[in-house]
């Protein structure tokens, strides 16, 4: 039995340290947002996704509602949204979005990890030719008809829509989120996660020893304070 309670003890840690980063990063795209659009989610569409994804990931209200209330504050911390591109192992590329309020401290710690784990940290935009960015939605399906329900959406910048573990899947161009966001609200679907992110436009293929030594870099970076999201070309 103690052995067993020992891993189920190491999950729950292993869970809650997750867990407290996601809400960690998900407090400063709420800073963000209100620095963006303000602290009312109503005049806030920024504001308002980010609200529905907090709660998709089950952050607390209290915590939500005091990343706000933080963020409103006259001393509150100048958050910059600053990327970051390299190379990591095995020829994989790796574009980083942080968000700080030191942007010398991100770019040494960044820099480090990449080195530590056999990358390079090359110059901003070398690499963003290999990342499409997308709106990406993550939905509770609507009710009736889903093929009349895309074509809407068609209006509205769909590029594609398809089921997952997690909800419906929605992506469309960046240029288009806004308009998708909208489209969505209009038609009162639950919007359980949303947000930009980097879609790689091609996939290398490694090894599985080389893939490890890709995801120790992907890891170490997510686990950084400033970092908020990583992507690769890692197949």
């Amino acid at each position: 039995m103690g052995r067993i309670f020992e891993k189920r003890k190491d999950r729950m840690f292993a869970r809650w340290a997750k867990n407290a980063r996601a809400f960690t990063k998900l407090g400063k795209e709420l800073a963000i947002a209100v620095r963006l659009g303000g602290d009312k989610p109503e005049s806030n569409p920024r504001l308002r996704v980010t609200i529905s994804t907090a709660r998709s990931l089950n952050m607390p209200k209290d915590r939500i509602e005091a990343a706000i209330h933080r963020a409103s504050a006259k001393d509150a911390a100048d958050l910059q949204e600053v990327t970051y591109e390299g190379y990591g192992p095995h020829g994989i590329a790796i574009f980083v979005e942080t968000a700080t309020d030191n942007s010398t401290r991100t770019v040494a710690n960044v820099r480090s990890i990449f080195t530590r784990y056999g990358g390079s940290l090359g110059t901003t935009g070398s690499l963003s030719y290999l990342f499409d960015r997308k709106g990406v939605f993550t939905i509770v399906p609507p009710s009736g008809d889903l093929e009349e329900f895309e074509l809407d959406l068609m209006d509205h910048g769909l590029e594609d829509l398809f089921e997952s573990e997690d909800g419906l899947l929605i992506y469309c161009s960046f240029n288009d989120f806004g308009s998708m966001q909208k489209a969505l609200e209009q038609k009162k679907v639950e919007i359980k996660s949303a947000g930009p992110q980097r879609i790689p436009t091609t996939q290398l293929k490694v090894t599985a020893e080389q893939e490890a030594d890709v995801l120790k870099l992907t890891e170490a970076l997510e686990e950084d304070e400033d970092v908020q999201h990583v992507y690769s070309t890692l197949a």
